[in-house]
């Protein structure tokens, strides 16, 4: 018996000397990685001056100091389908809650990020570079913890906020996107998510954000309608503590085009 159970452990202590490298491989890389926190800016403007101010200034200065920091594929983007004059959308990905906290300390230390800035940071008062700006941190997925950027095409983004009427229904849809296989539906049918994220500070909470990516606007029509046929979907969707109608209480709809120098 004592043999026996000597050999036993013995084939045990062997298994797990193989599977804990791989195991601990794989923790220190999703540490590695981590989870990204996104600032989503939206730029309220009055003019096509303030809007060629904003674009310049996250084309000139803006994206290489923060590219410098370690905030890589910062996205800029104007409405595909503007009411007057266009808002202009930034989407700034973090590694972490520290590298956003203190990126504007460090910009401020940039001398070339001051300098090529200037224009948009010093812009006089009774000329604005923009009339407000509105912002949101955004906690990334577990199920999608780093942003994925699309290919480099023409093509079109559109930006969804699914608000809540409790922070407990945005929890359960968190469930219904990570562990439920909702991100999964979205990339078998090709949407190319860029990113999902929770927002922790902004408007309209409690909500959740994400944007994904088309070729064009039939190509839009077409991935919906697939992805409201799918059968993972049915199954999903039918499970009564997943039901939209407890879950989201509004749903906003933004398409959005890249402009020159965005990164996404």
């Amino acid at each position: 018996m004592k043999r026996r159970s000597f050999v036993k452990a013995s084939i045990l202590t062997g298994a797990a000397a193989s599977i804990l490298p791989h195991s601990s491989m794989a923790a220190t890389e999703k540490e590695k990685k981590g989870t990204e926190f996104y600032e989503l800016r939206t730029y309220i403007l009055k003019n096509e001056t303030q809007q060629k101010l904003v674009e310049d200034y996250f084309k000139n200065a803006a994206i290489p100091a923060l590219n410098k920091l370690g905030s890589k594929n910062i996205g800029v983007f104007t409405e595909l389908k503007p009411e007057g004059q266009t808002k202009i959308y930034a989407l700034i990905p973090f590694n972490s809650l520290t590298d956003f906290l203190n990126v504007q300390e460090k910009l401020n230390l940039d001398p070339a990020y001051l300098e090529k800035g200037a224009p948009y940071l010093t812009a006089p008062a009774t000329e604005p570079a923009y009339e407000r700006i509105e912002s949101s941190l955004l906690k990334a997925f577990a199920h999608m913890p780093q942003m994925q950027v699309p290919k480099q095409s023409p093509r079109i983004f559109e930006l969804r906020r699914y608000e809540h009427a409790t922070e407990s229904a945005g929890k359960k849809k968190l469930e219904m996107f990570n562990d439920a296989g909702e991100i999964d539906i979205f990339k078998k049918l090709g949407f190319n998510p860029v990113f999902f994220g929770e927002t922790i500070i902004g408007d309209h909470r409690p909500n959740l954000i994400y944007m994904i990516t088309f070729d064009d606007l039939d190509a839009k029509a077409a991935h919906w309608k697939a992805f409201g046929s799918d059968p993972e979907w049915k199954k999903v969707s039918s499970i009564p503590d997943y039901a939209d109608a407890k879950l989201v209480s509004h749903i906003t709809s933004t398409l959005l085009q890249p402009v020159n120098g965005s990164q996404v």
